[in-house]
């Protein structure tokens, strides 16, 4: 009981941590959001723009994010025995849609201007967009500060390809300077987008496996299932079931049956250390049987 108090205390402790960078990172980000939109109008950047939208999808989803992590305190009742959890997936599960969505736009606005260039500002172009390149590596080092949960993952993801988007709208901006060819801003654009969807594919399946209780993608369910039956007193484990209740979050059910009834607590501690320490399972439900009622059910 000691130790499923403690598991669940240090959950809450890093979702206080996580809600401090994502505050920081998410004030960082929206000011440049701003800065950037005004700058692609004021430059007739496409590039400029999508990567403007992109950084709307993070201010999105770091806002989702902090939403969560300040509704994962609230506490479990009758109606909701897990809590607000599975709140963080929901959210991530938006930011990845809207991803998906944002893209859209950037490819039909691209794919128009490449069939009627637009002029722009190259040198205006160039000079915000390393100023955006630069707040996307100093909202990364912020959000590695934070616990690894999959919702600051996905926030990490929207920075990461963010980046990658700024030092392409560099490049597209060098090449209008240099040689004044106007395509390389939509066909930029079309890079970024390209991004966009990876990212958002990537957090949509995460979000998808956690919330249909798929079993979480670090585990190795055979390798838990027979580092379990090694432990002392264990004749078989069946019915076992491991999924996410939310980032950070696991749980396992599964029944036990044991050669000693009279040994049953010791060997459930076992268990149930055996589990937190070397696979980080919080969550634990193990159903203890012996080996006659094992037999009757016919599982040994």
């Amino acid at each position: 009981m000691i130790a499923h108090e403690h598991s669940h205390l240090t959950f809450r402790q890093r979702a206080a941590g996580t809600r401090t960078v994502l505050r920081l990172t998410l004030v960082l980000t929206t000011v440049f959001m701003v800065v950037e939109f005004v700058a692609g109008l004021l430059a007739n950047s496409l590039a400029l723009l999508a990567d403007a939208g992109h950084m709307f999808t993070d201010v999105t989803a770091l806002a989702l994010s902090l939403m969560a992590v300040r509704l994962v305190a609230l506490p479990a009742n009758p109606r909701m025995t897990y809590g607000y959890y599975r709140l963080e997936i929901l959210a991530a599960l938006v930011n990845g849609v809207l991803l998906l969505v944002v893209t859209v736009g950037i490819v039909l606005e691209a794919v128009q201007r490449l069939s009627h260039p637009l002029p722009v500002r190259g040198g205006a172009m160039l000079a915000v967009a390393l100023a955006g390149l630069l707040v996307n590596v100093a909202g990364f080092l912020l959000l590695r500060r934070a616990h690894a949960t999959l919702n600051v993952r996905s926030a990490m993801l929207h920075v990461l390809s963010d980046a990658a988007g700024s030092v392409a709208t560099i490049v597209a901006a060098l090449i209008i300077v240099l040689t004044g060819w106007r395509a390389a801003d939509p066909l930029i654009a079309l890079v970024i987008a390209g991004l966009i969807v990876i990212g958002g594919l990537r957090i949509v399946s995460e979000a998808i496996q956690v919330l249909m209780e798929g079993t979480p993608t670090h585990l190795d369910l055979a390798r838990v299932e027979a580092a379990m039956r090694a432990v002392a007193g264990v004749r078989a484990v069946h019915d076992l079931h491991a999924w996410t209740v939310t980032s950070g979050l696991c749980a396992l059910s599964a029944h036990v049956v044991v050669a000693d009834p009279a040994r049953a607590e010791e060997t459930l501690a076992g268990l149930k250390e055996l589990l937190l320490e070397r696979f980080d399972l919080v969550h634990t439900t193990l159903q203890i049987e012996s080996e006659a009622f094992a037999e009757v059910k016919g599982h040994v």
